[in-house]
């Protein structure tokens, strides 16, 4: 009686959420808040972005309501599996990891990644360049995981909740190269004051295996209808034009990539 209990619980949260699924007239985003230029928080506390823009013109295509809810990186994949939102757009790259715990949409975005270093540091990516080296990198990255699959032992990871301390760290010697994708680098350093000490070294990483097939976004399982809906709204808004429109607010190039 308890395993037919059990399965029909089963049954009937499913069948509830296929409803749910149905109805959107709401959907809440995910979004960190804290990785320039695709989403920060302004002096008023207010989410900022590509990543900020394009959720608000998904759901304008989608004729949904449109809700924002900040979250440290860190935690945004089991917030999302707690029903704390509905989906995460966040810069995450799409990842056969990932796809384990989460859906994706295709992508919305494609950048490359980079490591940084104050002008005229040698680099060397490989084990013997690496080694006694400190990178900084977010936690529970794809960069993370790329220079710990690859590198162990031989490099030193220095890892921070947000982009911005690495920068920190970096400025004050305490890190010799920092690795993130390149775009973020632009904007949370390379652009701004006193930027200009510091440059890309070494070659653009894409390994697919790492670093996925671009940025996508995120949603349960279970939540088949909502991601059908997001990647039309994707492909809608590359159409009317409008993606161009908030790209060039962020961009100098088509980030959506080939």
């Amino acid at each position: 009686m308890k395993k037919v209990w059990v399965a029909g619980a089963i049954m009937a949260a499913l069948a509830a959420g296929a409803v749910q699924a149905k109805e959107w007239k709401t959907v809440r985003f995910g979004i960190e808040g804290a990785y320039p230029p695709f989403s920060w928080t302004d002096e008023n506390g207010e989410l900022q972005g590509f990543d900020v823009d394009m959720a608000n013109a998904l759901c304008e295509q989608m004729q949904v309501k449109c809700q924002l809810v900040a979250q440290d990186w860190d935690g945004i994949i089991p917030a999302l599996l707690a029903r704390k939102y509905d989906a995460i757009i966040a810069a995450m790259s799409i990842t056969e990891e990932r796809k384990r715990t989460v859906d994706f949409t295709g992508k919305y975005a494609l950048v490359p990644n980079k490591f940084v270093a104050p002008k005229g540091a040698e680099f060397e990516l490989s084990k013997e360049g690496l080694a006694g080296k400190k990178v900084g990198v977010q936690i529970a990255t794809t960069h993370d995981k790329y220079l710990t699959d690859n590198f162990g032992d031989d490099v030193t990871l220095v890892r921070y909740g947000n982009a911005d301390d690495a920068y920190l760290d970096l400025k004050a010697g305490r890190v010799d190269y920092v690795f993130l994708d390149a775009t973020a680098i632009e904007e949370g350093l390379l652009n701004k004051e006193g930027g200009d000490a510091f440059e890309f070294v070494g070659p653009s990483v894409t390994d697919e295996r790492w670093f996925g097939e671009g940025f996508g976004i995120a949603v349960r399982k279970q939540d088949k209808e909502l991601k059908e809906m997001l990647n039309q709204a994707i492909l809608d808004l590359r159409e009317n034009g409008k993606y161009q429109e908030v790209n060039s607010k962020y961009f100098d190039y088509d980030v959506y990539g080939e």
